[in-house]
């Protein structure tokens, strides 16, 4: 137990037979506050420093209970805490705000330690400290780490929430977060992949040689920069699963602006990859026959065109329309009309070069560019092949269909040297065998009863 004299041993005699009533030039000159209380906790003695605490005189002090200036809020938990350690003859320790006679709010620490010296009912010594700035620094404080926290779950949740797999390394290349995503692309968890080297996690290898590729955090940090991952990157999983990954990694920046680590962000490029081809694929063919559609004509055309003149040879143009397929698609239906057409395109390539080209132009309507011919019966010949391939009997849905076709021929550079022109004049010539039914004297019509 403390004694009064250890506090004050050159004033506790005087204030003794002073009756405590006077206050002490020693405890006078202490920065913090003090009070003496007697066993019921009321006021024997106070200091200056506590008085300007409380806003009261040291007389108006005397008497009273040490908990008659603890704010409102705080009082019953105050002296919940006193009448416990008092009753364990223990030392006091609480915080609470203090409310001077004034209405000034202050935050105090107050420690009460037991005294015997000169004190008749063994009372307290109390030490006050005004910890208001202290207070207020952690209000503060912990107002920024709410905000902190705040702001990383926000970004924790949306790094979560995003399509993309996100990855950051420290300066070391050393695993330093892994979003939800890059988790399930790499097969390890965030707490697995914590601390491990990049290369461990994040295996990346080239498709066609599967040699490792450059470590694009190193280079983001190296070069300060964002940097594209490498083409044709695959990601070797945990389990050995491949993917095809694409994206980029950028350097991470500290608050002065140092490079501190690399952030990767990639995705799995299977679905956008296929999705490119399967748009480049439309682009140039037919997606229910397979055969090139009309744009790739015209540059097979041009292709085909530049050849023929290069080597001084003749090109064919073939114009083909399947007759009353509207009927046809009316009897048997529509799933039995795309069954034909895909038939057709089939008989068509069959009966060209591999060098030639067959495409839907549209409908019911094809086109085939003969390259280098050497004369126009070439063509002719070619046209008779196909009618004659299209009228062998086929069975769709149950049925017997024959195919009648109409054809229409015209010869590059004797009919046009465009493919407009020569489009003009062999969709001409189609029509004129669709009118006469029989095959034309004229070079460019070509008929397939």
């Amino acid at each position: 137990m403390l004694r009064y004299r250890d506090f004050f041993p050159l004033a506790a005699d005087a204030e003794a037979n002073a009756g405590l009533g006077k206050g002490s030039p020693l405890s006078d000159a202490l920065p913090l506050g003090i009070l003496v209380t007697d066993r019921d906790g009321k006021c024997l003695y106070s200091n200056t420093a506590y008085q300007k605490l409380c806003g009261w005189t040291g007389d108006e002090l005397i008497g009273s209970h040490w908990s008659a200036v603890i704010h409102p809020l705080d009082h019953d938990r105050a002296v919940r805490h006193w009448d416990t350690a008092v009753l364990g003859h223990e030392s006091f320790l609480c915080e609470a705000r203090l409310k001077s006679s004034s209405g000034r709010v202050v935050w105090i620490r107050r420690n009460a330690a037991l005294l015997t010296d000169n004190i008749p009912g063994h009372g307290h010594v109390h030490t006050i400290e005004d910890i208001s700035t202290y207070k207020a620094h952690e209000k503060a404080r912990r107002k920024a780490e709410e905000q902190l926290f705040e702001e990383k779950e926000r970004a924790r949740v949306t790094l979560d929430s995003i399509g993309d797999a996100v990855l950051c390394t420290d300066i070391e290349g050393r695993v330093s977060y892994m979003n939800t995503v890059a988790e399930t692309l790499t097969g390890f968890s965030r707490q697995e992949a914590i601390g491990r080297p990049l290369r461990e996690v994040f295996h990346v290898v080239d498709a066609t040689t599967h040699e490792p590729t450059t470590d694009p955090a190193r280079r983001a940090i190296q070069t300060g920069s964002v940097v594209a991952l490498e083409a044709n990157a695959l990601l070797v999983a945990r389990d050995g699963l491949e993917l095809a990954i694409e994206d980029s990694a950028a350097p991470i920046h500290n608050r002065f602006g140092v490079v501190v680590g690399a952030v990767i962000v990639f995705h799995d490029a299977r679905f956008s990859r296929e999705t490119t081809d399967r748009m480049a694929h439309l682009a140039h063919y037919d997606e229910l026959t397979g055969l090139h559609n009309r744009n790739a004509f015209y540059e097979r055309f041009d292709q085909s065109l530049a050849l023929a003149r290069r080597h001084g040879k003749q090109m064919g143009l073939l114009f083909i329309d399947l007759d009353n397929f509207k009927s046809i698609n009316d009897v048997l239906g529509h799933n039995s009309g795309d069954v034909i057409l895909s038939a057709l395109a089939g008989k068509l390539k069959s009966c060209v070069r591999a060098a030639d080209t067959v495409c839907r132009y549209g409908g019911d309507e094809f086109v085939v560019l003969l390259g280098e011919i050497a004369q126009p019966d070439h063509a002719y010949a070619v046209a008779d092949k196909i009618r004659e391939a299209a009228a062998v009997p086929m069975v769709i849905g149950g049925h017997e269909v024959a195919l009648q076709l109409s054809i229409g021929v015209s010869v590059y550079p004797d009919n046009g040297d465009s493919a407009d022109e020569l489009l003009k004049k062999a969709d001409m010539a189609m029509y004129r065998v669709k009118t006469l039914n029989r095959r034309p004297v004229a070079d460019s019509v070509i008929s397939v009863p």
